[in-house]
């Protein structure tokens, strides 16, 4: 019997060890599913970190372009990185196997709301962009760039601008537009949109004349009409007939006497023909308006 009792004794003491040893190093089916539950949501944490960390270079591509392509074309000032980020992120994947369920939650749930705030930006500066390009629309619509003649084959052209010979009292006087040669009754064209500032009669100067008003600095000027067209207040377009052409005024034959003034200033009108021009055409026509020659006015 003490033999016996001996040997359950020492079985029993043996199964208990057994079982201790099973219980802590080999992992029971519930730690096992609990463990490769673990593994799972590591990995689709690591993806998702991934696809954040892409979505983050893919905005940042596009605040760089922003910043460098658009905002440089329309002459407008980059956001700083301060203003489109806001709290600096990390690009670094987490450590998940070391990093609380909470914590990996509250993680991600910041760069999303820094993602977000970013996009919010982002959209923001490109209503800016798109503010601006209608405002250069409106800008490019302003500025003159067509002929005040039509003159396809560049044969009205009979004066440019600059010191010429004053067709009365035969000196050397400043010619502060181009004088356009053309039969009475010609078409005369507004050479971009605008306002007419004005309509006057100038016995001793441009005789029946209009000026019209562009904005941005820009503002033309017709002269020598046989009747004009608009009045004082009216708007316009580029290309729109405001009068047609004569000989009223300080004129020695029919012709339209045409400036171009930015800021007050009366510059060369020969710039500013590149929406009727080719290449070609408006090199030849510089030349023809470079002649020294005798003005009509």
């Amino acid at each position: 019997m003490l033999q016996a009792l001996g040997f359950v004794s020492a079985s029993s003491v043996t199964a208990l060890i057994i079982v201790a040893i099973a219980y802590r190093f080999v992992p029971s089916p519930g730690e096992k599913q609990s463990y490769q539950e673990f593994n799972r949501m590591g990995e689709q944490y690591s993806s998702l970190q991934k696809t954040m960390n892409k979505v983050q270079e893919d905005l940042r591509d596009l605040e760089e372009r922003d910043n460098k392509i658009y905002r440089t074309i329309f002459e407008a000032a980059p956001l700083p990185d301060s203003i489109r980020r806001g709290k600096r992120m990390s690009n670094t994947a987490q450590t998940y196997r070391y990093t609380a369920t909470g914590d990996l939650i509250t993680a991600i749930q910041e760069q999303a709301n820094a993602l977000q705030n970013r996009i919010r930006i982002q959209n923001a500066s490109y209503d800016t962009l798109e503010h601006l390009v209608k405002t250069k629309e409106l800008m490019l619509a302003a500025i003159p760039a067509i002929q005040p003649v039509s003159n396809k084959d560049l044969s009205h052209i009979a004066s440019g601008f600059g010191y010429r010979i004053d067709p009365i009292y035969k000196t050397t006087k400043m010619h502060t537009g181009l004088d356009f040669a053309a039969p009475i009754g010609t078409p005369i064209y507004a050479t971009a949109n605008g306002t007419v500032n004005s309509t006057s009669f100038d016995a001793k100067g441009y005789g029946n004349h209009v000026v019209i008003e562009h904005g941005y600095g820009y503002q033309t000027l017709y002269g020598h009409m046989v009747r004009i067209k608009v009045h004082e207040g009216e708007q316009v377009k580029r290309g729109e007939v405001i009068g047609w052409v004569g000989s009223t005024g300080k004129s020695t034959g029919p012709h339209c006497h045409y400036e171009v003034i930015r800021n007050n200033i009366k510059i060369d009108p020969v710039n500013f023909f590149f929406n009727d021009l080719t290449a070609t055409s408006y090199e030849r026509l510089v030349k023809i308006a470079a002649a020294s020659n005798q003005s009509f006015d």
